[in-house]
C-alpha cells in the first residue's frame, strides 16, 4: 500500500514539476513517507488515546514535538512496526506520565538549559534517504531549531499548569532522543549522512 502510494503521489509531482531533480524528488519521497507514515501511525494511536483519556494531552505533546521535528529531523526506524511500537509507547505512556508526576522547577531549569545545549549541538540531525547535504541549510536548520527550543523551555517555565509544563518537556526531549548520535548507534543506524554524500561525490569527481 506505502509503494502504491508513494509511487503514484511521486509521479504526479514529476508530471506537474519536470523540472525537479533527483534531490529534490529525493526530499519529495521523504516527505510523502513520512506523512503516510504519520497517517497511518495516527490512526492506531488516535484510537488507544481516546480508550485511554489522554488524546487532547497526546495532541499537545505531538504538537510541541513537531515544532522542533519539523526543522531538526532525526532518525527514522528502520521498519514501520519499529516506529509504531516506538510511537505508541512514546505518545501514550509520557502523556500518561504526564498527567501523574510533579517535576520541581529547578530541576525543569536545569533540562531547559541541557535540552538548548544538546539541540544546538546536534540539530539537524539527518537519514540516509534525506542526507542534509547543503551547508547554508544545516546551519539554518540549527538556528531555527535552537530559537524553537529556547522559546518552548521559556514557556514550560512559566505555565502554571503542571501537566502543560510536563507535556513541552517530553516533546522537547522526545525529539532530542532522535537526533543523538548514540540513540542512531543503538539503532545501528548511520549519523552525520551529508558526509558520505559528499565523500562519494568527491571520490566521483577524481
Amino acid at each position: 500500500m506505502k509503494k502504491r502510494f508513494l509511487k503514484y503521489s511521486l509521479q504526479t509531482i514529476k508530471n506537474y514539476h519536470p523540472e525537479y531533480d533527483d534531490i529534490k524528488m529525493d526530499e519529495m519521497r521523504y516527505g510523502l513517507e513520512g506523512f503516510y507514515l504519520s497517517i497511518t501511525k495516527a490512526i492506531v494511536i488516535f484510537t488507544i488515546a481516546i480508550l485511554l483519556h489522554v488524546f487532547w494531552e497526546m495532541i499537545l505533546m505531538l504538537i510541541f514535538f513537531n515544532i522542533l521535528r519539523k526543522t531538526g529531523f532525526g532518525l527514522h526506524a528502520s521498519k514501520s512496526w519499529i516506529c509504531l511500537t516506538a510511537s505508541t509507547s512514546v505518545f501514550i505512556l509520557l502523556p500518561l506520565l504526564a498527567k501523574y508526576i510533579i517535576i520541581p522547577i529547578y530541576i525543569k531549569l536545569i533540562l531547559g538549559i541541557l535540552a538548548i545545549i544538546l539541540v544546538y549541538r546536534y540539530a539537524p540531525a539527518d537519514t540516509i534517504k534525506h542526507p542534509l547535504i547543503y551547508a547554508d541549510r544545516r546551519k539554518k536548520y540549527k538556528y531555527i531549531t535552537t530559537i524553537n527550543c529556547i522559546i518552548l523551555v521559556i514557556i514550560l517555565l512559566l505555565v502554571k499548569n503542571e501537566t502543560l509544563s510536563n507535556l513541552i518537556l517530553f516533546g522537547i526531549y522526545n525529539e532530542i532522543a532522535l537526533i543523538l548520535p548514540i540513540t542512531y548507534k543503538i539503532f545501528h543506524l548511520s549519523y552525520d549522512n551529508y558526509k558520505n554524500y559528499l565523500k562519494t561525490n568527491e571520490l566521483n569527481i577524481l
